[in-house]
């Protein structure tokens, strides 16, 4: 909510749900009819929505309305807000969470076709000298270790990461990491850790790939930290 007006209706809005948070649960009036009394047009109040809902102040169902106050347990959260709410540390912790694994996993079925592509994708990365030439090899070397697994759920979750890392928030965040590590720097050593880490996966060794892969992640981590990113603490 970067607008004055936006910012005005966001503050409408606290107030509004505030007075309404007397009755727990109490449902807000549909999207159409506060757009009205707030006088702002659906997309405006849409924004201010989702902020006091990423706050906890309000949640939403599909189909049954706004509520007041934070999300019952039991409750799902909307994809969007998960993604709107992460920090880019927060990605990276579920990365490192996640992709040892799999990299493990790849190591222990891949076939020598399969492992000679990824070495492939390293060696193209190696050889890239803008970002975003970077960026789509390093992403298709990743998505390249899920697809040797088979697994589509693994698959699945490797797109969703992959999903949030195109998102506003990361973009922003990243490009200052990237500006610090300069091109060549970045080239140079996500390449010889993404070797490592096909080395690894060709030589049938998950516990060298896990932690070849642990190290490559940690390695973007810590250059976040060293850049000050928001939430690099956590």
């Amino acid at each position: 909510m970067t607008s004055k007006r936006g910012q005005v209706v966001l503050s409408e809005l606290r107030g509004l749900v505030a007075d309404l948070a007397t009755e727990v649960g109490a449902r807000l009036p549909p999207e159409r009819e506060l757009a009205r009394l707030l006088g702002c047009s659906r997309e405006t109040l849409r924004g201010a929505l989702q902020v006091l809902e990423r706050e906890g102040e309000l949640w939403r169902h599909v189909g049954q309305g706004t509520f007041c106050g934070p999300r019952p347990l039991g409750y799902p959260i909307r994809e969007q807000i998960l993604v709107q709410g992460a920090s880019p540390m927060q990605l990276m912790q579920a990365r490192q969470t996640i992709e040892p694994s799999v990299a493990a996993e790849a190591a222990r079925l891949a076939t020598p076709e399969q492992a000679a592509y990824l070495a492939e994708l390293a060696q193209r990365g190696r050889r890239a000298r803008t970002r975003p030439e970077s960026e789509q090899l390093d992403a298709a070397f990743h998505r390249g270790i899920a697809e040797v697994t088979g697994n589509p759920i693994l698959l699945g979750l490797l797109d969703y990461l992959a999903g949030v890392r195109r998102h506003a928030a990361w973009q922003r965040e990243w490009e200052l990491t990237y500006r610090r590590l300069g091109v060549s720097a970045f080239t140079e050593r996500h390449s010889a850790q993404h070797e490592a880490i096909a080395s690894a996966i060709s030589g049938c060794d998950p516990e060298r790939a896990a932690a070849a892969m642990r190290g490559h992640l940690e390695t973007i981590s810590e250059a976040m930290r060293a850049a000050g990113l928001p939430g690099a603490g956590q």
